[in-house]
């Protein structure tokens, strides 16, 4: 089944964005001839993921062929990672640094856990090979490249069948020339490797972060790339003649031929596509702090608009603080938790019960699917408390069994607990709140932003069960559902732009800085930018540069990212530099110490193609009919000390601007639904969003 919402827009003719998660595959299209957005949703298929694009195409009943710009995310990335299911992969690196990948930062976060494990590396130590060479701080060469040895290297690798191999030399950021000659060797001697060198994904400091990243975008990029590959064909077999981007996890845009070698910036490209549409909806609002929220099938996540801009973050850990793998790329700053729709819930060895972050997926799925699931999930928890429904899931075209979910919740939960079905039901819905309220508390509360004074938009097809509930959770006021929040990771890509990011590690103390040189590493990255922009088939409306510098008090370790505007460098104004950083630094952690000296650690730049967008209407008037045309139902729903209460269902599809709606109330629509708790009031605004006032 698909939906369409009527628009208007002079643009292009057919625009499709895909984004696949881990149970469903969604679909966001912009049909400019016939003004209309296009939403279907299909399961993953995890065996042959293109299927599941094919499949959530043919119930759109559009075409590729009829399209000029396709647009994808997908999880296929951090999957792989978690999955631990990447390629054979070697790792080259400056001789004497074999260990710096597995030695990593030595973090232990429980001094006094005996059961602590650090970090398992993607590559084995075996599978660790060092070169002969040596480059200083500063880019200069200390020891010249051995060559043959590396030929030597690369013969033994091909022997052991090695299928990608990953490249860090120190001090490359500085000087990338042995890099490229290494990386040229392998090519030679191994054809069908796959071969990535740190400089290409990095031009920062930090050897281990760079040693991460490298070999995690190696372990990932023969699966990735061989899956980019089978959608081109596929595309072009279904005569699609436009062009193929892929969402990187800053949210902007890159061509798939970038895609598949830089793989590893594709790690969080749906929920920060995701980020990009909340993005605009505080436009449509004029919001200014917006926590965006989402609650698929597998996974919760969030992330922060602070005065208008998504934060952002120069790296990211794969498995936590504790065991993690940093990656250290530009992206949007995403907090994750492994709670979903199909989060599984189930006792621990104590008796406790836990929810996720094991998911049911889409196979065999929660119980209630009736694929042969038999472990209760968050959403069968949700249809035993009858806050969705078995006969309109999906707008119908997707029946589910309540006694199946009854019978898993009661045997494996209930009885085990001595509860009842609807209490242990309920249990599990309040611990999988607590567990995504962290989500939120992860991008605010330790950013130092109070998440009490933001409004949330919530979406995911899960999202709009729990968002009431976990604005409450939070002491969170206001909250934003948008139009068919169970597509809007994918509607969120026809919002994205071609963005390029780069950065250069420049150590200079701020008072005794050298702005020309500043300057020239600037011009030097935005005019990279600009040719990449211009070089894409699809030529945007303009292009736009932002600046950044890390800095950091003298003496420190780490730095923070501030955004500088252009006037800053040019009137050298060394004073506004700094109270900029103090502004930052007190916002992050609480305290500014504005006599100190200030250090720039390394320069940032985002180049960005604006490209064209599907238009936000707003209804003319308000039309003062009332939610009572929407009403379709009354039945029996679940809500915490008041048990079960005879409450009114409404169809979102009948709601208009205007109407307000009571709770306690359900508002189905196709491939969501919205819990609206007793004293919250719902407002439709002239966009079409639910605008909710959470109640005490």
């Amino acid at each position: 089944m698909s939906i369409t919402k009527q628009m208007h827009d002079s643009g292009r003719q057919l625009r499709i964005a895909v984004d696949i998660g881990g149970t469903f595959t969604d679909l966001a299209a912009f049909d400019e001839s016939g003004k209309q957005l296009l939403f279907s949703k299909s399961l993953s298929t995890h065996d042959s993921l293109v299927k599941g694009i094919q499949n959530a195409m043919s119930m759109a009943k559009i075409q590729f062929e009829k399209a000029d710009v396709f647009l994808h995310g997908s999880t296929i990335v951090i999957n792989t990672l978690l999955e631990r299911s990447g390629a054979r992969t070697a790792l080259l690196i400056t001789e004497g640094f074999r260990d710096i990948y597995e030695i990593g930062r030595i973090n232990r976060p429980d001094a006094y856990n005996l059961y602590f494990s650090k970090h398992e590396p993607l590559v084995n130590r075996s599978m660790r090979f060092e070169v002969e060479e040596r480059l200083l701080a500063d880019g200069t060469v200390h020891k010249d490249l051995n060559e043959q040895q590396v030929r030597d290297i690369a013969k033994d690798l091909r022997a052991r069948n090695v299928e990608a191999v990953a490249i860090i030399l120190l001090h490359s950021y500085n000087n990338n020339e042995h890099e490229r000659r290494v990386k040229k060797i392998i090519e030679e001697e191994i054809p069908s490797a796959f071969v990535t060198t740190s400089h290409e994904l990095s031009r920062e400091y930090r050897e281990f972060e760079r040693a991460s990243t490298v070999a995690a975008n190696a372990y990932v990029g023969p699966r990735v790339g061989t899956y980019l590959q089978e959608l081109e064909s596929h595309l072009e077999q279904n005569k699609f003649r436009g062009d193929f981007y892929a969402v990187q996890s800053t949210g902007g845009l890159f061509p798939v031929s970038d895609a598949k070698q830089h793989c590893v910036r594709m790690l969080e490209s749906g929920p920060a596509a995701g980020v990009i549409g909340a993005q605009a909806i505080c436009s449509q609002l004029g919001l200014t702090q917006v926590i965006a929220f989402d609650m698929g099938g597998t996974t919760a996540k969030a992330g922060v608009i602070n005065n208008s801009v998504p934060l952002t973050t120069g790296s990211a850990l794969i498995g936590g603080y504790a065991k993690a793998l940093p990656i250290q790329i530009p992206m949007i700053d995403i907090f994750e938790v492994g709670t979903g729709g199909g989060s599984i819930a189930a006792l621990n060895e104590g008796g406790a019960l836990r929810v996720g972050p094991r998911s049911a997926g889409s196979e065999p799925g929660p119980a209630c699917y009736g694929r042969g699931g038999t472990q209760p999930t968050v959403t069968d928890a949700n249809l035993v408390l009858g806050r969705i429904d078995a006969e309109h899931f999906l707008g119908g075209t997707m029946k589910l069994d309540v006694s199946a979910a009854v019978d898993a919740v009661s045997d494996r939960l209930a009885k085990p607990l001595n509860l009842d079905v609807q209490t242990a039901a309920n249990g599990v819905l309040r611990i999988a709140v607590t567990a995504m309220s962290y989500a939120v508390k992860g991008v605010t509360t330790e950013r130092g932003l109070d998440a009490g004074a933001f409004a949330m938009i919530v979406y995911g097809g899960a999202g709009p069960l729990h968002a009431s509930a976990i604005a409450r959770e939070l002491g969170i006021r206001r909250v934003i559902i948008p139009f068919s929040p169970g597509h809007f990771s994918a509607y969120g890509m026809l919002f994205s732009d071609l963005r390029y990011d780069y950065v250069r590690s420049c150590f200079q103390s701020l008072s005794l800085a050298v702005f020309d040189e500043i300057e020239r590493l600037y011009g030097e990255m935005e005019g990279t930018g600009r040719d990449a922009v211009s070089a894409a088939t699809s030529q945007p409306k303009s292009i736009e540069f932002k600046r950044f510098a890390d800095m950091r008090y003298v003496g420190q370790e780490h730095a923070v990212t501030v955004e500088l505007p252009q006037q800053l460098f040019d009137n050298r104004d060394v004073d506004a530099i700094k109270h900029a950083f103090d502004e930052v630094h007190l916002q992050r952690y609480g305290t500014c110490a504005p006599k100190e000296a200030v250090q720039i650690v390394s320069v940032r730049t985002s180049v960005i193609g604006k490209m064209p967008k599907p238009p936000q209407e707003t209804s003319p008037t308000a039309s003062g009919n009332g939610a009572e045309k929407a009403l379709v139902r009354t039945k029996d729903v679940f809500f915490e000390y008041a048990g079960f209460v005879e409450t009114p269902v409404y169809d979102r599809a009948l709601l208009s601007y205007g109407d307000h709606i009571s709770g306690p109330a359900l508002i189905e629509e196709y491939a969501s639904t919205t819990v609206v708790l007793p004293t919250d009031r719902v407002a439709i605004d002239s966009f079409g969003n639910l605008d909710i006032e959470i109640g005490e």
